[in-house]
């Protein structure tokens, strides 16, 4: 629950200065804006249950990692879009997608193997 907390948190505060990094130059994506990064992380690592070792979190960074570098769908889609959107949307998209993966193989997983 922190982990989601925090993703949402982190998510707000990184639009908000985003939007006042950005000003008038919506087409921009500064490749130093990590907060992105830290949000859709944070998502993917919101899916795992309490207590997951160093393999549950390998698989949730893995998974974002993923989602990220290859843009599948929504991904894609969100990453088309401009100023502040652009910038976060394509990487809690990203997270979410990851989040929803580690939830499907906590169903079908024996327990404790995440």
């Amino acid at each position: 629950m922190a982990c989601l907390l925090l993703a949402l948190a982190l998510a707000a505060l990184g639009w908000w200065a985003t939007r006042r990094l950005l000003g008038d130059d919506t087409a921009a994506d500064p490749n130093w804006v990590v907060v992105d990064e830290g949000a859709g992380q944070l998502l993917a690592l919101a899916a795992l249950p309490a207590g997951a070792g160093p393999w549950g979190v390998l698989l949730a960074f893995l998974l974002f990692r993923l989602f990220d570098i290859a843009k599948p769908g929504p991904v894609g889609w969100a990453d088309r879009r401009h100023g502040a959107h652009g910038v976060m949307l394509d990487d809690l998209v990203a997270g979410g997608l990851a989040a929803a993966l580690i939830l499907a193989l906590r169903q079908v997983l024996p327990p404790g193997l995440l």
